[in-house]
């Protein structure tokens, strides 16, 4: 079957990236990309997330690392791995100040930014947004999805919509040895942001979720009661 190049009317141009003076055109960047990497606390995030931005570096593009200047537990200026892996990053208060503390003639000569403990970031969706779709900027994600107490925990599943790829980690149950997908707070405090290790969380599945959560709230009623029963107990008068 042969078919007549006549057929095809008004065919639409195809930009090559300049225009009809052979000018270039500063509208076309490299397509952008989001790639978002969540789960519980040990999952191994961070690790993923470095072996991906290495292997960037490693194809010859410029990478730059970020995380919350609120998570200072193993280093101030370095992303840092539960078993001591590093690279250096900037530790920042938010995302919308990096551009301008980064300064803007090395942001443009950046291929890929990785960002961890993503959850921190307040300004998380609306950078993502700027990054890839205007700047052509690659951007991976690493941080948790979920709080203590199962609930959403920052700006981290707003960003699903327009990822490119999203990866669910999973650790293991420091109970029983099978998929954890949650993560148990140790202590009986109840802010929602509260930083710590293995000191203070583990990793957890769902039956170890619920009973550790139910063991967790038998414990702090028997010490508020106790509390109670000792103030109510009166001070003996001292006998001279």
């Amino acid at each position: 079957m042969s078919f007549s190049t006549s057929s095809f009317k008004n065919p639409v141009p195809v930009s090559n990236g300049t225009d009809q003076r052979g000018h270039s055109n500063n509208n076309h960047l490299p397509s952008g990309e989001i790639h978002v990497i969540f789960g519980p606390m040990f999952a191994g995030k961070t690790t993923a997330l470095l072996r991906r931005v290495d292997s960037e570096s490693k194809l010859g593009r410029n990478v730059v690392m970020i995380k919350s200047n609120k998570d200072t537990r193993y280093a101030v200026d370095a992303v840092v791995t539960h078993d001591g892996t590093k690279f250096p990053c900037w530790s920042l208060p938010d995302l919308s100040s990096f551009k301008q503390r980064f300064g803007s003639d090395a942001y443009e000569k950046v291929d890929v930014i990785g960002i961890d403990e993503a959850q921190f970031f307040d300004d998380l969706y609306d950078f993502c947004c700027n990054a890839a779709d205007i700047d052509g900027k690659t951007v991976f994600v690493a941080g948790l999805d979920g709080d203590y107490l199962r609930r959403k925990f920052g700006s981290v599943l707003d960003i699903i919509p327009i990822a490119d790829t999203v990866t669910k980690l999973t650790a293991r149950c420091e109970l029983c040895g099978k998929r954890a997908f949650f993560t148990l707070r140790k202590t009986d405090e109840m802010q929602k942001e509260l930083i710590g290790g293995a000191n203070m969380y583990m990793p957890v599945c769902r039956q170890h979720y619920v009973n550790g959560r139910s063991i967790v709230e038998t414990a702090k009623k028997v010490l508020e009661s106790h509390q109670v029963q000792v103030e109510l107990v009166p001070e003996k008068p001292l006998v001279a």
